[in-house]
């Protein structure tokens, strides 16, 4: 039987069968061949690695820093206004009465303050009454011998305009807590988005974030006496001149400036924290 050359390619593809397959009739060369050919294809592939670029963090999200709060300790002598201000909000930085500003500084319209006035945030001294420009005092009237010493009038006492319904802000996990400011207030701990209502009938007086330590913030009027705040809200949904009555949805809960999410909610009263406790219906 003849034996024919093997093919350069099955060899130069197959070197171990270069001494064999010359020697092999061409039949059993091709068989031979094709089974090499079918056990190499058939042997799996490495792998292939991809590497993975991670992908570009994304810028930080920067947010206007909002004026700072004054520290603990003896009141500063003047605020100055600056855009986002309103007299109730400043009154609410200090733990002040709006309308001790509205008097110490003459202000006819409590809702209009201009940007850089000046506000003094302590009693003018009686001196004060004589500076130029300022009217003189009215010299009291001659007594009459024997009649009884006149009483000085005094201002109209500070109470409620109406009885108030008060009701919880929300619902959660409660603890006594102190503001940035050290005033007195309550923590409610709930869910992200949760409804915060309004604790009873007012007027949004301030709704914004410009108080800082308070975060996103609202504070609605009661009457002339009581006000009431809501802090670190994630949304508000009402706007400041907005009447709402008690139970109404004023913001969703979250945790803008606090480590948590929860509602940081104070009680004002003439000026000054009081423990919600007081007021809240009993749980």
């Amino acid at each position: 039987m003849a034996v024919t050359e093997p093919s350069p390619v099955g060899t130069q593809q197959f070197p171990m069968l270069r001494g064999v397959l010359p020697r092999l009739p061409r039949t059993l060369y091709l068989v031979t061949l094709l089974c090499a050919l079918a056990a190499c294809q058939s042997q799996p592939q490495a792998p292939i690695e991809r590497k993975q670029v991670p992908d570009r963090a994304a810028p930080p999200v920067t947010r206007a820093t909002p004026p700072a709060l004054p520290a603990r300790g003896p009141r500063p002598a003047e605020h100055v206004v600056v855009r986002g201000d309103t007299l109730h909000a400043i009154a609410w930085r200090y733990g002040l009465d709006y309308r001790d500003l509205v008097r110490w500084n003459g202000i006819r319209n409590p809702d209009l303050i201009i940007v850089g006035q000046r506000l003094r945030l302590t009693p003018p001294r009686s001196a004060s009454a004589n500076k130029p420009g300022t009217a003189p005092p009215r010299a009291a009237p001659a007594r009459t011998p024997g009649a009884p010493a006149a009483t000085p009038a005094r201002p109209p006492a500070r109470t409620p305009t109406a009885a108030l319904h008060w009701q919880w802000p929300t619902r959660g996990k409660v603890t006594a807590a102190t503001s940035v400011t050290g005033t007195r207030g309550l923590e409610i701990r709930g869910k992200r988005g949760q409804e915060v209502k309004a604790a009873a009938a007012g007027s949004v007086v301030y709704s914004g974030s410009g108080l800082r330590g308070y975060g996103e913030l609202i504070i609605v009027k009661h009457d002339e006496t009581f006000l009431s705040a809501y802090a670190h809200n994630e949304t508000r949904l009402v706007q400041e001149g907005q009447h709402v009555e008690g139970g109404q949805l004023i913001a969703r809960m979250g945790n803008s400036e606090a480590r948590d999410v929860m509602l940081h909610f104070e009680i004002r009263r003439n000026g000054k924290s009081v423990d919600p406790y007081q007021y809240l219906p009993k749980r």
